[in-house]
């Protein structure tokens, strides 16, 4: 029992702020050290923005049908997304014979559509690998965004400390903001607390599915892709 629980903690520990404040100074070999924030890049801003922005609008598009009601609230955006679905659907017409050009895809298919792989969260074969991310269909080239990191975003005067506990989800980045992933406990809560407290009447300023298994992003399972660490889970 005693062995399990050293490596739980073994696992766990570079995730437990209150260690790393503590610990940090005597270990610096184990960070990896990056002159600057810019250099830590390997796909750069355009080409995110430039590929979130383009599944981000087949997926609205693709959803077009039920956004009706939200739509009406904003006639400048319907009017520019109704020439984009009314574009898609003589194209549509020109390649297919039949009545099916108002199918809804899933968000999957819609992604496979957009940039020719679809992604999905599962169980590892490898023993005691957790969940992990897979390539369900498709290829992906070198250097493609291929998932997002979802969850609740911290700076460094926020405190996490208890949403820390046993939470192999959260993410540092460079700049020492952290991000909550973990998509069940108090972080759901924080995060679904969060997402409603910001909403605008029927405008949702997040995306809330990714705590499900019906996901609306396709993208959003960033937080289970496996490392090479000793952890189960994570980036």
């Amino acid at each position: 029992m005693l062995r399990a629980l050293r490596r739980r903690w073994d696992a766990y520990k570079y995730r437990f702020v209150p260690w790393l404040a503590l610990n940090l100074r005597h270990k610096r070999r184990t960070l990896r050290y990056v002159p600057e924030s810019s250099q830590d890049k390997i796909i750069s801003d355009e080409d995110v923005f430039e590929t979130l922005l383009k599944v981000f609008k087949a997926l609205f598009i693709n959803d077009f049908s039920r956004q009706s009601h939200i739509l009406a609230l904003l006639p400048e955006i319907r009017c520019k997304y109704l020439e984009s679905v009314t574009v898609e659907q003589k194209q549509s017409k020109g390649n297919s014979c039949n009545c099916q050009s108002q199918h809804v895809f899933s968000p999957e298919e819609v992604l496979f559509n957009t940039l020719g792989f679809t992604v999905s969260r599962d169980r590892s074969s490898l023993v005691s690998a957790g969940t992990g991310v897979f390539v369900t269909k498709g290829f992906v080239p070198k250097g493609t965004v291929v998932s997002m990191y979802p969850g609740t975003v911290y700076r460094k005067h926020e405190p996490i400390f208890f949403q820390s506990l046993g939470n192999p989800f959260i993410f540092r980045c460079i700049d020492g903001v952290l991000i909550d992933g973990n998509d069940k406990g108090l972080s759901r809560t924080v995060y679904r607390s969060c997402s409603r407290r910001d909403q605008l009447g029927p405008f949702q300023m997040s995306d809330e599915s990714w705590l499900t298994a019906a996901l609306q992003n396709p993208l959003a399972v960033g937080q289970y892709v496996n490392n090479c660490s000793h952890a189960t889970r994570g980036v």
